[in-house]
């Protein structure tokens, strides 16, 4: 057990910084926001408030737990950020690099599927009714510039 202080801790593959409060230091890890992080502390009975440099090792051990196991720990299935899996079945929690790789995979079904979220996806084009006609675009000016463009142009 360690009783000084720690500046930077490793937790799940990320380095959080030990002198913020807890809350705000668990919530950089990928895959916990806001609420389930205030959860997990809860669960913990730990305070919110107290630096993530100040707790013990068996501390620091049970909030991994709780991440790890959540609805082992009480925490509702609706919490979890990875319900109704088509993949493995269930409701998940999924943190860390894990994130990444699950929500590449998604997409690569999308795609070839050949599903409406899945071509626009492949075509780099919003895929969540947002308008395209003038935002979203890379490359040149289009539209009132290119006309004063080319007046400027020929003068």
């Amino acid at each position: 057990m360690s009783s000084e202080f720690r500046h930077i801790i490793r937790l799940f593959g990320t380095d959080l910084d030990g002198t913020k409060p807890l809350k705000y230091s668990i919530i950089k890890i990928r895959g916990i926001n806001q609420r389930f992080a205030s959860v997990v502390i809860k669960k913990a009975n730990l305070s919110p408030n107290v630096r993530l440099g100040t707790l013990t090792d068996k501390e620091i051990s049970k909030i991994e737990e709780i991440v790890l196991h959540p609805q082992d720990n009480g925490i509702p299935s609706w919490l979890l950020n990875r319900q109704k899996d088509v993949i493995k079945g269930g409701d998940h929690h999924i943190i860390g690099s894990d994130l990444i790789l699950v929500n590449k995979s998604d997409i690569d079904r999308l795609k070839r599927t050949r599903s409406y979220k899945g071509i626009r996806h492949q075509l780099g084009l919003k895929l969540r009714g947002q308008r395209t006609r003038t935002t979203g675009r890379r490359g040149g000016v289009v539209g009132v510039h290119r006309k004063k463009l080319m007046k400027q142009k020929k003068k």
